[in-house]
C-alpha cells in the first residue's frame, strides 16, 4: 500500500510522520525548505504537559535538557503583584523551547526512521485523488509525482494543499502584535517566566502597556511587548530603547549587561478552516486554524492534531478506509479550536478594552489577570486541552458507567500504573502505540507482587475481556485514579482521551465502548498490500 504523503516539515508534519511510523504506517514528508532550519532564537514554542510529553515520546529525546521548564510564574501590575506560582519539581510546568531546536530534535529522531523519507525542496503544486488514494506534483529540482494513501497538509498559514483543494480559511486578521527580542541578560526572576502590565516606566507611549519575559536555557530570555492595533513600524532605535527601559526597570538600577540574539515581530491572526477533510486530503496544524491571542500557543494544537489523525490513518491504512473515523478528525479538531477561539474572542474585550467603567470596577484587574495565566500556563477554556465530550466516538449510555475524576473525552491524569511485564511505568507512555488502554483501579496491589494479584479476584474476568476486544489493547493496572472507587475500569484511546470508566468488570459494556471509540464495526477489510516502501515515486 502506499504511504501517507504529509506535505510540509516544521513541528507538525514530522510529529505526524514519528507518530505514523510508531504505527507502523510510511510517510513521505515533502519539505519545500533546504531540509535544515535557520537558528531563531525568538521564534520560540510554549508546551504544555500533554504536549511536551508526546514531543518527548516522539523524539525520544527529554526535552527538558532542549528548552526550559519555568520555575515559577509571576504577574505585575505597575509595582503590585497580583499572581505568584512557584512550580515543584514533581509538578508539570510549561516547558519553552527554541522551535529550531525542536525541530531539529524532530529531524534527529527521523534520521533513524525507515519508514519515513524525508524530500527537500519539494514544492507541491497539484493534487489529484480518486477513491483508492492520492496523487501529488512537486515542482523544483526533484519535481515529480508522488502516489499516498492519504495527504495531510502540514504547511502553514499559506498553506498550499488549502488552496488546491478549496477549503476556506476566514477569520480575523492581526488580533494582537507583539515586538519580540531575544537576549541573554540577568533578571531578578531567575527560570521564572513573567508578565507585566502597566509597568510604571511607559515612557515610549502606549506600547509599553505589556512586557512579557520567558526563560530559555543558558541565561537567554525572550522579551514580548504588546504593540497598540495599527502597523506602525518597529524600528531598531525602537526596539533598543524599549529593551533598555524594560531591562532598568526591573532591576531599578542602569541598564544591566544583555547581549541581543534575535529580534521581529509576531503578528497573531485567528483563523480557522471550514473543513479540515476533503476525500483522502487532510489538513493540520496552522495549515486549520491560526490562534495565539492573550498567551495561548498555537503549536500546542498543531500537535494535538497529529496526535489525534495519526491513529486513526493508521487503523484506515492496515485495515481499510473507515469513513466515520476519519470524520471524526475534524468533527473533534474542530470543536476543541473553535472552543478555544470563540474563549479568546469573548475575553480580548475584557482584557484588552482598557478604560471605561471596567477600570474602576473593584477586582477586575484580578478578572483580567486570571484569563490571561490561564491563556499562558495552559490552564482553563482560553490555555487547557481540548475535551472531546460529543465526538462521534463517543459511546452511547452505557449501565455500567460511573463517573471519575476525568470526563469522558478529556486527557487522563497522568498517574503510575504497573504493565502486563510487572513494571511501573507513566501512563502517558503508553500512549502513541496505537492499542487502547484498559485500567483497572486496584488499590494495594502496589505492594504486591505481580504474580500474586494477576489472577486473583477480577483480573482473569478482565483480561479475558481485553482479549476479546475489537482492537488490540492493553491491560493495566493503577493503585489509584482521581475520583474512582476501587474496581473501577477505565477505556482510554490511543491519544489519550478517556472513553469512559466502568463500575467493575463488564465485558458487554467494555466491548461496546471499544467499537463506539473506533469508529464503530470494523470495515471489511480490502486485498490491498501494506508493505510499499516509504517515498516510491509514480
Amino acid at each position: 500500500m502506499d504511504p501517507v504523503i504529509i506535505v510540509g516539515a516544521g513541528p507538525v508534519g514530522l510529529t505526524l510522520a514519528l507518530a505514523l511510523a510508531r504505527h507502523e504506517v510510511p510517510s513521505v514528508v515533502l519539505d519545500e525548505g533546504p531540509g535544515k532550519d535557520e537558528p531563531r532564537p525568538a521564534r520560540t514554542v510554549v508546551l504544555r504537559e500533554d504536549t511536551a510529553g508526546l514531543s518527548a515520546r516522539i523524539t525520544g529525546v527529554p526535552l527538558d535538557t532542549a528548552g526550559m521548564r519555568w520555575a515559577g510564574w509571576r504577574s505585575l501590575r505597575r509595582k503590585q503583584v497580583m499572581r505568584e506560582i512557584t512550580f515543584e519539581a514533581d509538578e508539570p510546568a510549561p516547558l519553552h523551547v527554541a522551535q529550531h531546536v525542536l525541530t531539529g530534535a524532530l529531524r534527529q529522531a527521523l534520521a533513524g526512521e525507515p519508514l519515513v523519507r524525508v524530500v527537500p525542496d519539494s514544492r507541491v503544486d497539484a493534487v489529484e485523488q480518486e477513491v483508492s488514494g492520492v496523487t501529488v506534483h512537486t515542482r523544483g529540482p526533484r519535481g515529480t509525482w508522488w502516489r499516498g494513501s492519504h495527504l495531510v497538509g502540514c504547511d502553514g498559514p499559506r498553506s498550499t494543499v488549502r488552496k488546491l483543494v478549496d477549503i476556506r480559511f476566514p477569520g480575523r486578521t492581526a488580533v494582537e502584535r507583539h515586538a519580540v527580542a531575544a537576549l541573554r541578560t540577568e533578571l531578578p526572576w531567575p527560570g521564572e517566566a513573567l508578565l507585566h502590565r502597566t509597568p510604571p516606566w511607559r515612557t515610549s507611549g502606549p506600547s509599553a502597556g505589556e512586557v512579557i519575559a520567558r526563560p530559555l536555557p543558558d541565561g537567554v530570555w525572550r522579551l514580548d511587548w504588546l504593540l497598540p492595533p495599527g502597523k506602525d513600524l518597529v524600528t531598531p532605535d525602537l526596539l533598543v530603547s524599549r529593551i533598555r527601559e524594560t531591562l532598568s526597570g526591573w532591576t531599578g538600577s542602569a541598564t544591566p549587561t544583555y547581549d541581543l540574539l534575535d529580534t521581529g515581530v509576531h503578528t497573531v491572526h485567528h483563523r480557522l478552516a471550514r473543513r479540515w477533510r476533503v476525500g483522502r486530503v487532510f489538513v493540520a496544524g496552522d495549515a486549520a486554524h491560526l490562534l495565539g491571542a492573550l498567551g495561548t500557543q498555537g503549536l500546542d494544537e498543531g500537535l494535538r492534531d497529529a496526535d489525534n489523525l495519526a491513529w486513526k490513518l493508521a487503523l484506515a491504512w492496515h485495515h481499510g478506509q473507515h469513513e466515520a473515523l476519519l470524520d471524526s478528525y475534524q468533527a473533534e479538531r474542530r470543536a476543541a479550536v473553535a472552543a478555544r477561539l470563540r474563549a479568546a474572542d469573548q475575553a480580548l474585550p475584557l482584557v484588552r478594552g482598557g478604560g471605561g467603567l471596567r477600570s474602576y470596577v473593584p477586582g477586575s484587574a484580578r478578572g483580567h489577570d486570571a484569563l490571561l495565566v490561564e491563556g499562558h500556563l495552559g490552564l482553563g477554556a482560553l490555555g487547557g486541552p481540548g475535551t472531546y465530550a460529543h465526538s462521534p466516538l463517543a459511546p452511547g449510555p452505557l449501565e455500567a458507567e460511573v463517573p471519575v475524576g476525568t470526563a469522558p473525552g478529556a486527557p487522563v491524569a497522568d498517574v503510575r500504573v504497573t504493565a502486563e511485564d510487572g513494571s511501573f511505568v507513566r501512563l502517558r507512555d503508553r500512549l502513541g502505540r496505537g492499542a487502547l488502554l484498559v485500567v483497572l483501579v486496584a488499590p494495594g496491589t502496589v505492594v504486591w507482587e505481580r504474580k500474586h494479584w494477576v489472577t486473583a479476584g477480577v483480573m482473569p474476568r478482565l483480561a479475558a475481556a481485553v482479549t476479546a476486544l475489537p482492537h488490540p489493547a492493553e491491560l493495566l493496572v493503577a493503585e489509584s485514579y482521581p475520583g474512582a472507587a476501587a474496581h473501577t475500569v477505565l477505556l482510554v484511546r490511543p491519544d489519550g482521551h478517556l472513553v469512559t470508566a466502568l463500575s467493575g468488570v463488564r465485558p458487554a459494556d467494555l466491548y461496546a465502548a471499544a467499537e463506539a471509540a473506533l469508529g464503530g464495526p470494523a470495515p471489511a477489510r480490502t486485498t490491498e498490500g501494506t508493505g510499499a516502501a516509504a517515498g516510491s515515486a509514480s
